[in-house]
C-alpha cells in the first residue's frame, strides 16, 4: 500500500487502506482518509485534512505555504472531503490566517495544473478544466464548470451551476445558472445544459426553465439597471433556484465583493 520510496512522516494519520506511490512526501500534521490513492511524486504539507476515497494525481503539490506576501509562518490549512479526482500538477495552497483553511468540497474534478490559491472555497461537483489559475479568497458553488486556461481574480465568487467558458478572464462574480465568457468577460446565455445535466428539470420548457428564462431576460435583455431588475425578479414565481440568484446578486453588490459580471444588450453593446 505505501511505495518503499515514499517519505512518510512518523505522526502523519493514514488510514490502513491509503495507497501511496513512489517518492511522495507526506507531512507531519496530515491526516489522509479511508480509501484515498496518492500516486507518485506528490508532495502533502502543513496542517492538510483529506477524507475518503480521493485520487490524487503525480506531481500535485497540497498544503504549502500561500503565496501571498502577509503569510508569517501561521498554522493554517487545508481540507478535502470526499470523492474528489485531483490531476496531475495541481496545487492547493494552504490558507494566510492561522485557523483559516482553504476547503475543497466532495465529488470534484479538478483538471491538471489547477491552481487554488489560499483561501478559496470550492464546494462540491464542481470541474475545473485544465491550467485554471483560482487566486485567493475565490469561491466555486455547487455544479459549477470553468472551461480551460481560466484566471480568475481574487475574492470574485463563480455561483452555482454556472459555466465559465476558456481562456475568459474573470475579474468579477460570475452569476448562478449563467454561461459567461469572453475578455472582458459577459453573461451570454442562460447555462440551460448545465441545469438539464444536473437533473433540476426533465425538459427545456418546465417550470424552472420558464422562471430562470424571464429572469435572464429582465437581467440582460432589459433597459433596467441592476436594482430595477433585481425589483422586477420579486414579481416571478417563486423558486429555491430564483431565491439563490437573487441572494447571489444582492451579495455581490455589498462591501468587500467585486460586483457581477455584466451581460450584453442585443444590439446596444455591453451592459454596465
Amino acid at each position: 500500500m505505501i511505495h518503499p520510496t515514499a517519505v512518510i512522516h512518523p505522526s502523519a494519520q493514514l488510514h490502513p487502506t491509503v495507497r501511496v506511490g513512489a517518492y511522495s512526501v507526506i507531512g507531519e500534521r496530515v491526516k489522509v482518509g479511508r480509501d484515498t490513492t496518492i500516486e507518485s511524486h506528490v508532495v502533502v504539507a502543513g496542517d492538510t485534512e483529506i477524507g475518503e476515497r480521493n485520487h490524487i494525481f503525480p506531481g500535485a503539490a497540497i498544503g504549502l505555504e500561500p503565496q501571498d506576501l502577509k503569510y508569517d509562518g501561521a498554522a493554517s490549512g487545508v481540507k478535502i472531503g470526499n470523492d474528489n479526482r485531483i490531476r496531475e500538477y495541481v496545487t492547493i495552497n494552504r490558507a494566510t490566517q492561522a485557523g483559516e483553511t482553504t476547503t475543497i468540497g466532495n465529488e470534484n474534478l479538478l483538471m491538471a495544473y489547477v491552481h487554488v490559491g489560499h483561501n478559496c472555497t470550492v464546494e462540491d461537483r464542481v470541474v475545473i478544466t485544465n491550467a485554471v489559475e483560482l487566486a485567493g479568497h475565490v469561491r466555486v458553488e455547487l455544479g459549477a464548470r470553468i472551461g480551460g486556461v481560466v484566471g480568475v481574480h481574487q475574492f470574485v465568487h463563480v455561483g452555482q451551476l454556472a459555466m465559465v467558458g476558456g481562456m475568459s478572464r474573470i475579474d468579477r462574480d460570475v452569476p448562478p445558472y449563467m454561461l459567461v465568457e469572453g475578455n472582458p468577460s459577459r453573461v451570454r446565455a442562460l447555462n440551460q445544459v448545465g441545469l438539464k445535466r444536473a437533473g433540476l428539470a426533465d425538459a427545456e420548457e418546465g417550470q424552472l426553465f420558464k422562471v430562470l428564462k424571464k429572469a435572464f431576460r429582465i437581467l440582460y435583455r432589459s433597459q433596467l439597471t441592476l436594482e430595477e431588475s433585481l425589483e422586477q425578479l420579486e414579481l416571478l414565481p417563486d423558486t429555491p433556484q430564483l431565491q439563490h440568484l437573487q441572494a447571489f446578486l444582492r451579495g455581490s453588490l455589498q462591501p468587500g465583493r467585486r460586483g457581477p459580471i455584466v451581460g450584453r444588450r442585443r444590439g446596444s453593446g455591453d451592459r454596465s
